[in-house]
């Protein structure tokens, strides 16, 4: 049984040494999909907001795509469903690569470039993750410049911060931070349509 997946380079905007990931999704998925495989390669712990920004060839100006929240107030009446969008009725007949924004607050900008459509001899459904490049940054660490601010200050112990930043960690007393760690063996994916379903209901009771 052949099925038809979507490889894509996803790097992380604007921090050093360069983090990205290359995966492989099935080609039916939509963005929320994508999203979920995103979160799940990268490590990011998908409890920030999101949205995908892109210029569409199609029709010549920019567009947004974003999950539809609980309250509408929260949604931009321009903003695409991500839950609907499939990934094949943009790529690479519409798009080549676009922003995907996690985090409006730390910001992390990532780029998702389209490299190729693959067809595999495979029952699997699930996404690959095929390689990539470093770690990583840690949650709410204060984006790009806080993350460049964390790698200049964790392992030196004659840095009057870093004792602060190993106990935000939650590291070890002797254990170190390697922001080059990265094993694609070891990424696991969560089934995507469980995980709108438990994000939905989180921003409906928290929102």
């Amino acid at each position: 049984m052949s099925t038809q997946f979507i490889q894509f380079k996803i790097s992380l905007n604007d921090v050093q040494p360069k983090i990205w990931r290359r995966i492989q999704v099935p080609a039916d998925y939509t963005f929320w999909d994508l999203h979920c495989a995103i979160q799940n390669t990268m490590g990011w712990a998908n409890c920030h907001l999101h949205g995908y920004y892109m210029t569409d060839k199609k029709y010549g100006r920019h567009r947004s795509i974003r999950i539809q929240m609980p309250h509408p107030e929260w949604t931009e009446k321009e903003d695409l469903d991500e839950s609907k969008e499939l990934l094949v009725n943009w790529f690479p007949k519409r798009l080549k690569q676009c922003i995907y924004t996690y985090d409006f607050g730390d910001t992390w900008d990532h780029t998702v470039l389209f490299e190729k459509i693959v067809t595999l001899q495979t029952k699997r459904k699930i996404p690959l993750c095929l390689t990539g490049k470093n770690a990583c940054p840690p949650e709410d660490c204060g984006g790009s410049g806080g993350y460049m601010r964390l790698l200049s200050v964790i392992n030196n112990p004659k840095h009057t911060e870093d004792q602060e930043l190993r106990d935000w960690m939650g590291l070890d007393k002797d254990e170190s931070y390697d922001p080059k760690i990265f094993d694609s063996t070891t990424i696991g994916f969560d089934n995507p349509k469980k995980a709108l379903k438990e994000y939905l209901r989180d921003q409906k009771m928290y929102g």
